[in-house]
């Protein structure tokens, strides 16, 4: 069973460890690093923080036991790797947990487990059980099955997807890059940012790694997502000793992106960060400072047009003359009723609905600025 909680500890953390962290080679395990790793994760549940891991490997693992030493790129050929490696993934980090007396929860997700309500919910209250019962959930993308339509992506926003999900107070990327550095100035890590802006995404670059997915930009990316839902994200080196106390106690080297923005009831939350929208709605330059600041409903007086094909009751983007979206929700219309609906006010509106003097095309309680 969980530990009390001490008064200093963060109550809920996710730690997402990459590939190149959690091995020493195309298919080799650093047993000694996961050890290491496992270690620390249980000296935070002793204080009694609850730790979730988002953990890669299982297509590197796959490689190895076949020998591969480039990442296929046939789909089915991913989808083998990954049912061979996941395995040896869960039997290591159950071996590394042992010597703590703590058991491993294996949970494969794919997107449309938080992109549809009720899975999300299901998801959510699994995960919660799984703390509830002291248990340390490894959590993975669901590689065997997903397709290009239901994937994540990487498991950088994976892991700040559960990161939102379950509420924590900080998501931890540990990989081989140390943080985020300066390239084009210093030349040094950043160690803090406040706020995620052009030129911070300029220090990104991609990943050369023949079994990792993404690099700085998706960590990046993920820390976005993280920190508009209220948690803070480190993003440090695997290979530090201690990184984990480090990093939680203040001290430790890597990048802590700050928390922004003001807490969301969940189903706003789910609204804006666990959805692919089917769409884009566009309004024109006075209906965006009604949505942004008075919280107003999205009327068909504001609508100038849409792009892409939905239906009545799927999420969409909303986006200003600019084309920038600044909002999401679910569209009380069609997409083929749009081009009726739009500017409409008054008697254009009874006109095309008897007895109504506004249409809500997307109602304020199912809107949530992003």
């Amino acid at each position: 069973m969980p530990q009390t909680q001490s008064a200093h500890a963060p109550k809920r953390v996710v730690i997402k460890l990459g590939t190149g962290v959690l091995t020493s080679g195309i298919g080799q395990l650093d047993t000694a690093r996961i050890a290491a790793v496992c270690a620390e994760i249980a000296a935070l549940r002793a204080r009694g923080t609850e730790v979730l891991v988002v953990s890669s490997g299982a297509v590197g693992l796959g490689m190895g036991a076949l020998q591969l030493t480039r990442r296929p790129k046939e789909l089915s050929k991913k989808q083998a790797c990954a049912a061979i490696g996941q395995s040896r993934l869960m039997h290591t980090w159950q071996a590394g947990f042992a010597p703590h007396n703590l058991t491993v929860a294996q949970v494969l997700l794919t997107h449309d487990d938080l992109r549809v309500r009720t899975r999300y919910l299901g998801v959510q209250e699994t995960l919660r059980q799984l703390l509830a019962y002291g248990t340390i959930p490894i959590i993975n993308e669901n590689d065997t099955v997903s397709a290009a339509e239901i994937k994540f992506g990487d498991n950088d926003t994976l892991s700040a997807m559960v990161a939102s999900l379950i509420h924590a107070s900080y998501l931890v990327i540990l990989s081989t890059a140390p943080g985020l550095i300066d390239l084009k100035g210093t030349g040094k890590i950043v160690p803090i940012v406040e706020r995620i802006t052009p030129e911070t995404e300029a220090m990104a670059g991609g990943t050369v790694s023949e079994t990792a997915v993404g690099g700085m930009v998706s960590k990046i990316s993920a820390a976005r997502l993280a920190t508009k839902a209220g948690c803070g994200v480190f993003i440090a080196s695997g290979a530090e000793p201690e990184i984990l106390a480090k990093l939680l106690s203040g001290r430790g080297p890597g990048t802590f992106f700050v928390p922004s923005g003001l807490p969301m009831d969940a189903k706003k939350r789910w609204l804006a960060y666990f959805q692919r929208p089917a769409g884009t709605i566009f309004v024109n330059a006075c209906a965006v400072p009604v949505l942004r600041e008075q919280g107003r409903s999205l009327l068909a007086v504001g609508v100038t047009g849409a792009r892409g094909e939905f239906a009545a009751g799927e999420i969409v983007d909303i986006a200003g003359p600019d084309e920038n979206v600044f909002a999401r929700g679910k569209a009380a219309f069609g997409s083929e009723e749009i081009p009726a609906l739009a500017g409409r006010r008054g008697d254009g509106v009874a006109a095309l609905h008897p007895g109504r003097k506004r249409l809500e095309v997307v109602h304020r309680n199912d809107l949530v600025l992003l």
